[in-house]
C-alpha cells in the first residue's frame, strides 16, 4: 500500500489577500517498494459545490459513497 499525505496551500491575489484554498493528495516517495512501478499518477480534484450537490443526491437515491471494511 502506498502512503499518502495531504498538502494544503493558500493562494494569494495581487493585493496579497488570500483568495483560494487548495489541497492535493500526494503519494509519499519513501514508501515505494522495489518491483512495483508507479508510473500512473492520480490527482483528485473536487469542487466544493459539486460535493454539496453530490451528498444530498446520494442520500435520496441510496448510493453508498464510502465503504468501510471492519
Amino acid at each position: 500500500m502506498i502512503g499518502t499525505k495531504w498538502i494544503f496551500r493558500n493562494k494569494l491575489d495581487e493585493s496579497e489577500i488570500m483568495s483560494i484554498n487548495k489541497a492535493k493528495l500526494v503519494a509519499k516517495r519513501c514508501n515505494k517498494k522495489e518491483g512495483i512501478y508507479y508510473d500512473e499518477t492520480f490527482a483528485p480534484v473536487a469542487i466544493l459545490e459539486a460535493i454539496h450537490m453530490l451528498l444530498p443526491f446520494a442520500s435520496r437515491t441510496g448510493i453508498k459513497l464510502f465503504q468501510i471494511d471492519v
